[in-house]
């Protein structure tokens, strides 16, 4: 995959509708991205599940936590050297990423329907969608709100961390509830963040950081959709 948008972006002063032009193709190839890593997630997690190698990996804790940590290094990775790096090497360790948490999400065919799996992935496609309609068309500035989100972030992690101790059911469900509300709130905040930032970035004619931009944005829907969509297999996922 092309991992630039093309030479289609003027490094000039645009009119209002060329302007409006350029920042929706921005947003489509964000969500191009992020449907590419979705796919490539699925992939995995439906090959893996067909086989014994996810017996494997859920009776082999090392193994998992590995991975896990394998996903938080290329997460960092790709954060902190986006400016460093390629479009193109930034592309690549995003669908390491996506391919590296398929593994992973393999094991929820262990505890899942498929049939669930399939029709929770369906409502949560048509809440993302939802979301981030109504945050792009908006007129209201939700990056106001960025503080708030953070804080709402970090006390979902630190609530799940302790309930690992504890296993309270009420906390679980509150914490199921008070996640689905956050991330449908957090995809919401970032299409309207990176569609801002598509602008400045556009106004500046800033080709490289245009690239650079479609990928994180990318991987920011990703990280959303994939939280919400755990999040709404609490709630509606049928065990096995």
């Amino acid at each position: 995959m092309n991992p630039s948008f093309g030479s289609s972006y003027p490094t000039t002063p645009m009119g209002t509708l060329a302007r409006q032009e350029a920042v929706a193709g921005v947003m489509r190839q964000v969500y191009l991205w992020m449907a590419a890593g979705l796919f490539v997630t699925a992939g995995v997690a439906w090959v893996m599940a067909g086989t014994s190698a996810v017996l494997i990996f859920a009776q082999q804790p090392f193994l998992f936590y590995g991975a896990l940590i394998g996903e938080l290094v290329l997460v960092i990775v790709l954060s902190a050297g986006i400016n460093r790096l390629s479009a193109t090497a930034g592309l690549v360790l995003f669908f390491a990423y996506a391919g590296l948490n398929g593994v992973t999400m393999a094991l929820i065919f262990l505890i899942y329907t498929a049939s669930s799996i399939a029709s929770t992935f369906a409502v949560t496609a048509g809440l993302f969608a939802i979301m981030s309609i109504l945050a792009y068309s908006t007129g209201i500035d939700l990056t106001r709100y960025r503080s708030l989100f953070l804080m709402g972030l970090v006390g979902l992690i630190l609530g799940s961390v302790v309930n690992i101790f504890f296993a309270n059911g009420i906390l679980y469900w509150v914490l199921t509830y008070a996640g689905i509300a956050l991330f449908l709130g957090l995809t919401a905040y970032d299409t309207q963040r990176i569609r801002r930032q598509a602008e400045a970035v556009i106004d500046g004619g800033e080709q490289a950081s245009l690239q650079k931009l479609g990928i994180m944005g990318a991987l920011s829907l990703y990280l959303d959709f994939i939280n919400l969509f755990l999040l709404m297999l609490r709630l509606v996922g049928r065990r096995r």
